[in-house]
């Protein structure tokens, strides 16, 4: 799959420095987990490896040995980046997005910001609530906390599940 790297970053959060290092070693298909080590806090984590992720990994083509991306520095993927960007119809942006979209995204869906942080190998949980938290903006949130039928009319139209 040409995208696996920016797949990858995205499903586990990984910085694009900690993509690049990632060893065929590294990736543990029956355990659905991939070792990430050389983050920028100095610890390795396992992170878990949804289904998507496995696919676009299965399907790179060559031999199970060395990394698992050919790409070895952040400006070596600036083309095929640029490619998806283009494809995807979207704005320019960095490869720090897919970091920020996986934190994001997990909060949005109701995951709490210390599981969030911990997945996403941040050291500080304010961190993950200062950068990656976002208000939302419907004064209407707050019924989500009764069992009405207002409060899951709100659920299905809103991002918060």
């Amino acid at each position: 799959m040409k995208n696996s790297n920016l797949v990858g970053m995205y499903l586990t959060g990984a910085r694009i420095s900690e993509a690049l290092a990632v060893t065929w070693d590294d990736v543990d298909f029956s355990a659905r987990k991939v070792l990430i080590k050389e983050t920028k806090i100095g610890s390795e984590r396992r992170a878990h490896m949804p289904s998507e992720l496995i696919a676009a990994l299965a399907h790179i083509p060559g031999e199970r040995s060395g990394l698992v991306f050919s790409f070895q520095s952040r400006g070596n993927c600036k083309t095929q980046w640029a490619g998806a960007i283009r494809r995807a119809g979207i704005k320019p942006l960095s490869y720090h997005a897919c970091r920020h979209g996986f934190a994001t995204g997990l909060l949005d869906q109701g995951v709490n910001p210390i599981t969030v942080a911990k997945r996403g190998g941040w050291k500080d949980t304010r961190h993950v609530f200062e950068t990656y938290g976002h208000d939302v903006a419907d004064d209407n949130v707050t019924d989500i906390l009764t069992d009405t039928k207002s409060a899951h009319q709100w659920r299905k139209t809103n991002v918060v599940k």
